[in-house]
């Protein structure tokens, strides 16, 4: 869990010049690559999915009855999952598992509520001083 704050991440990444950014030596075809890999977790069923998957590898069934996704729906996306190289799926008997295949899927997902909390903190704590502006204006 990363227990750095907003503005210490920030001017981390302030003080690193834009040749420190493995992305901006990238040739466009690259870019569009990880373009691609971001869309893929851009949508909210995949995201459940692959958290569901994060306690270790299961089947359709199982993923249907812990996300409460349809059939077809987890389907299409564990193949679209798949196809990115997110999840691996295994065969065992009649049965397919599909896991994580690399597990920094979860560090970034991690990087980014923990980024989205710390700005709703700072969010709430800047309507909080404006209602306080205001009560100190009413009571004036």
């Amino acid at each position: 869990m990363i227990n750095k704050s907003y503005s210490q991440v920030e001017e981390k990444n302030n003080t690193q010049s834009l040749s420190d950014c493995l992305m901006a030596q990238m040739p466009p075809a690259a870019l569009d690559l990880v373009a691609d890999f971001f869309k893929v977790l851009s949508e909210t069923s995949r995201l459940n999915i692959v958290c569901c998957l994060r306690t270790g590898s299961k089947n359709v069934t199982e993923i249907i009855d812990k996300t409460g996704l349809g059939q077809a729906n987890v389907s299409k996306h564990l193949k679209i999952l798949a196809q990115a190289g997110i999840v691996a799926r295994t065969q065992k008997g009649i049965n397919v598992y599909y896991q994580i295949s690399n597990p920094f899927v979860f560090e970034l997902c991690d990087l980014v509520c923990n980024s989205l909390s710390i700005q709703i903190q700072q969010q709430h704590e800047q309507l909080r001083q404006i209602q306080k502006m205001q009560n100190n204006e009413t009571i004036n």
